[in-house]
């Protein structure tokens, strides 16, 4: 990266209701460890200079008590609060970083990313200053309308599904964030940082493979099978 700095916003501030838990997902055990270390330690181990982890409200604390300290990470990871929607966590951790030039924002939920994935996004800023990772779909994808029946079926092959990390200029992602927090009439709708650069700052945003197995946890299957994944890369 030469003389570019390198900063990673890891979000971990989701209820998780999906998963049916009284611990918030990014807490749960998984395959040994708090789901969130995964992601924290790929970045660590990756060329990133600076990590902020974006925790729920009044969870600071707890976060650099029981998984920063635990792990070695609490001098090398800082922790912001978030808020009540994912563009309200980013934006606290965009704040948060200093000096950046180029900047990833990972849902901490995807415990499975890996630091080739992460250099690849890294890469894919500094060429086009606003990329995401994702993949292809597998499936047919299918509109519905509003009584629940197929509207439409989209060409799969220019289909992706968007996975994280996303990355950008730390400038070109900032000037946007910073005119999405001062309109509200902007934030209808908005589900990730991609959006955010495309409808805010009108930049187009680089499609980058992930992997499959970069998935997001969100349902009790989705912790099987990011178990199995990661028992079958330790073997």
């Amino acid at each position: 990266m030469g003389q570019n700095r390198v900063g990673a916003v890891v979000l971990a501030g989701g209820q998780g209701r999906r998963m049916h838990s009284a611990v918030q997902k990014q807490y749960l055990i998984l395959a040994g460890k708090p789901l969130i270390v995964y992601s924290l330690e790929a970045f660590m181990r990756s060329p990133v200079d600076e990590t902020v982890l974006v925790v729920g409200a009044g969870e600071q604390e707890y976060a650099r008590r029981e998984i920063l300290l635990p792990y070695g990470m609490e001098k090398a990871v800082a922790v912001a609060e978030g808020g009540k929607e994912r563009y309200h966590s980013v934006y606290a951790g965009l704040q948060a970083l200093q000096g950046c030039d180029y900047v990833l924002i990972h849902d901490g939920a995807r415990p499975l990313v890996t630091q080739e994935i992460i250099c690849r996004a890294i890469q894919g800023a500094v060429d086009h200053q606003a990329c995401v990772v994702g993949m292809p779909v597998k499936d047919t994808i299918k509109v519905a309308d509003d009584r629940g029946y197929a509207a439409n079926t989209p060409d799969r092959a220019r289909l992706w599904q968007v996975q994280t990390p996303q990355a950008f200029s730390y400038a070109l992602v900032r000037q946007a964030y910073d005119r999405l927090m001062a309109d509200e009439s902007l934030q209808a709708g908005v589900t990730d940082d991609a959006m955010v650069v495309e409808g805010v700052a009108g930049h187009k945003v680089k499609l980058l493979l992930g992997s499959y197995e970069n998935l997001k946890v969100t349902t009790p299957e989705d912790m099987v099978l990011a178990e199995a994944l990661l028992r079958k890369r330790l073997r």
